[in-house]
């Protein structure tokens, strides 16, 4: 049996980056960001890109529709410590499927990756229906940015 794959291009001209220091409140006892916030920042930057591309939470909501998170995923490469400014850059991927992929990738001061991750939403209408196609605003969007025809 084979696993069936989806394509997903990443659109490399939809990526933004934004800048945040980490917080005393973030870390451990150690001085270590708890391993809960990288999910934290990965919002920081779906904020960050939305704000830039007309895509935010606030932006959706006028809409009609909501994007909850069904899916996330987080791989730690180095610890992040209170103090240090680091980069989250967020790149939108481009799928047919009726939901927004997010990946994302947070950058030390030196230039090293210190987490990668993924977040996945779907559609859901005013009465809270999963959307099986995507909404007009969102082919609308994509045809913006220059990812539809």
């Amino acid at each position: 049996m084979t696993k069936r794959k989806e394509q997903y291009n990443e659109a490399t001209d939809l990526t933004v980056s934004h800048e945040i220091r980490i917080r005393f409140n973030e870390t451990d006892p150690l001085g270590i960001v708890w391993h809960g916030n990288y999910i934290t920042y990965f919002e920081d930057g779906r904020e960050a890109f939305g704000r830039q591309h007309g895509l935010t939470y606030l932006d959706i909501a006028k809409t009609g529709y909501t994007t909850p998170i069904v899916k996330s995923k987080c791989e730690h490469k180095l610890s992040l410590r209170y103090g240090d400014v680091v980069t989250i850059e967020t790149t939108v991927v481009d799928t047919p499927a009726a939901k927004m992929i997010y990946r994302f990738k947070i950058i030390d001061d030196k230039g090293e990756v210190a987490c990668t991750g993924e977040t996945v939403q779907v559609f859901l209408d005013k009465e809270g229906n999963l959307m099986l196609t995507n909404p007009p605003f969102y082919e609308e969007w994509k045809r913006k940015v220059g990812l539809l025809k």
